[in-house]
């Protein structure tokens, strides 16, 4: 009996044995830490022998760094995003047997490595030893060694094997830092099953980054970021990373102007002297600074025409006004039958030079107190060239005491190129053309200087332009705009012909508050006149948002063509922000 008992029973038994098992193979998966290591590799990005992660702060970043010969290297881009935007790559160049060069402009000079042999800066054409090389093409890749790019970011970086990843601070500050209480893994995400990153022993310090109900992501003193449950953290604290790096951040001195600046600008195509400008200046009021249109660009060498007169400096200076002489391109293509191609003019270090040149020759045979660069038709793929050209003219006219102002449209996307953050760096002065809204050619017509047009000209430029080198241009015309049968048509009035215009039509204008403009319109036959006047209460209430955002002062464009009674709500503006 009990053998069959036994014997019903050994069935059971087992089964219970087995389905123990499974349920305890079960509860073990579940439970257990995974011991599987993670693909370090994988984890940081790296896909080439040559390849460092870069931990930036506390984020791997998608960008890689490259080691050659124990020398660390950045590419060109990872350098512009995180470190500096000044690095500038002169390629293809016969003035220096085509060798490209790469150029870093202090506020004194320009720093050059050929980077066929770019163990050697040249500084002011004088070389020094650099003792490494400094930068290198891997195919269109440019590379520049991290110790070379720390001249001028501040920044430091630590290197670690096992893959090869570095740590790189740009910011330095307060943080939780915590201790490690006894033997445990550093894992991929979150959870017991997740992939072992490294292990770490009692006592090792970590940055805690998020803290979470079990779990903390962290980072480990060589740069793993990972996660470790909470119950093995003790002693966490608030701790300062201090920064070591000893950089002097660069600065470009400016020269500068007392007072507030009312600048005209002087348009002539002709040759004229102290006579003409002091009659043509006879009815203004306060105006200090002349920007006479004297220079053309006549090639793509950096040659252009001069109209410059001595007698029109010598008589400027003896009423109290500076001559800020002015270059443009607007004019080459009419005059000269030449469009300039900024890529071909300014891309070369011989056609820079030889453009500055030229500009400081015309500042020291007439006594110039300054030069205004008008450069209206820079295409997007010339930008880094035109930034290039106002740094190393910027060096010149700091030499000289003169000053470099820049002629600015109100800020656009595409505009961009003309990076008015940097021009605000190393230009003295920024002047938005706060007119041209709406122009001939843009297919609608409208106001040529709305009061929201000039606002967001200046705030916009504000953002990334200091305020007290901040000039804003007014205009003396608007337009006249026909929109009949065959289309929109504009023509230019001038702000003395306005009263004419105004008594000739018959119109009778009414102010509006959205434009801060008196309108007009009329029609006649199928054909609509529309125009938004430019006048004495239109440019008074642009004067009082130009006091009320604090910048440098006002230009206009252009003398001759005004209403002589602007001069007065001019000078009132002048004397009242001078007091504000």
């Amino acid at each position: 009996m009990k053998r069959r008992i036994v014997t019903v029973l050994v069935p059971f038994v087992l089964i219970f044995i087995i389905l123990a098992a499974v349920l305890g193979s079960i509860l073990f998966q579940k439970y257990s830490y995974s011991k599987k290591k993670a693909d370090l590799d994988a984890y940081f990005g790296i896909t080439q022998a040559d390849d460092v992660a870069i931990v930036l702060g506390d984020t791997i970043v998608e960008e890689k760094a490259k080691l050659r010969d124990g020398i660390c290297y950045f590419d060109l881009s990872t350098v512009c995003n995180y470190f500096t935007d000044r690095f500038y790559v002169n390629t293809s160049d016969p003035s220096n047997n085509n060798i490209p060069m790469l150029l870093f402009t202090t506020d004194t000079d320009v720093r050059k490595i050929n980077i066929d042999d770019s163990s050697v800066m040249y500084v002011s054409d004088t070389a020094q030893d650099l003792g490494y090389q400094a930068a290198f093409y891997e195919g269109e890749t440019l590379y520049i060694a991290a110790d070379y790019v720390k001249n001028y970011a501040n920044f430091e970086y630590h290197l670690y094997d096992n893959p090869m990843h570095m740590q790189v601070y740009t910011q330095w500050g307060s943080y939780t830092a915590a201790q490690i209480s006894k033997k445990t893994a550093l894992r991929y995400q979150g959870g017991i099953k997740s992939d072992i990153l490294v292990e770490l022993s009692a006592g090792d310090e970590v940055t805690v980054l998020e803290q979470m109900e079990k779990w903390s992501k962290v980072k480990t003193a060589d740069a793993f970021i990972g996660y470790v449950e909470n119950k093995h953290l003790k002693d966490e604290k608030n701790a300062e990373r201090l920064c070591g790096t000893g950089f002097q951040e660069l600065v470009y001195h400016n020269v500068t102007k007392e007072g507030l600046i009312n600048l005209a600008f002087h348009q002539v195509f002709e040759e004229v002297d102290g006579n003409y400008l002091a009659n043509e200046l006879s009815s203004t009021q306060a105006v200090n600074v002349v920007s006479p249109t004297w220079f053309r660009l006549n090639s793509n060498s950096g040659d252009f025409t001069s109209l410059a007169n001595a007698s029109y400096v010598a008589r400027a200076h003896e009423l109290g006004i500076d001559v800020w002489a002015l270059i443009t391109d607007v004019d080459s293509s009419d005059l000269y039958g030449i469009e300039i191609n900024f890529v071909e003019l300014l891309s070369s270090a011989a056609n820079r030079k030889h453009l500055i040149e030229g500009l400081m020759a015309q500042v020291d045979s007439y006594g110039l107190d300054g030069i205004n660069i008008d450069f209206e038709k820079v295409k997007s793929d010339s930008g880094p060239h035109f930034v290039q050209f106002i740094r190393e003219l910027s060096i010149e006219t700091r030499k000289r005491g003169v000053v470099l102002s820049v002629d600015n449209y109100v800020p656009s996307d595409y505009t961009a190129h003309y990076n008015r953050k940097e021009q605000g760096i190393v230009a003295d002065y920024i002047i938005i053309m706060g007119y041209d809204e709406h122009y001939v050619g843009g297919g609608v017509a409208g106001s040529n200087a709305s009061i929201d047009f000039v606002e967001k000209g200046i705030v916009n430029t504000k953002a990334v332009v200091p305020a007290e080198k901040i000039i804003n241009a007014i205009p003396f015309y608007t337009r006249v705009w026909e929109s009949g049968p065959d289309g929109l048509k504009a023509s230019t009035l001038t702000m003395a012909a306005q009263a004419e215009w105004v008594r000739r039509t018959g119109v009778t204008p009414v102010w509006t508050d959205e434009f801060c403009q008196n309108y007009a319109e009329y029609q006649e036959n199928d054909t609509l006149y529309q125009c938004w006047l430019e006048d004495m209460e239109s440019i008074r209430v642009k004067l009082q948002l130009m006091q009320s955002q604090g910048i440098k002062g006002v230009a206009s464009w252009k003398l001759g063509i005004e209403d002589p009674a602007i001069w007065n709500v001019i000078a009132q503006y002048m004397g009242a922000a001078m007091q504000g």
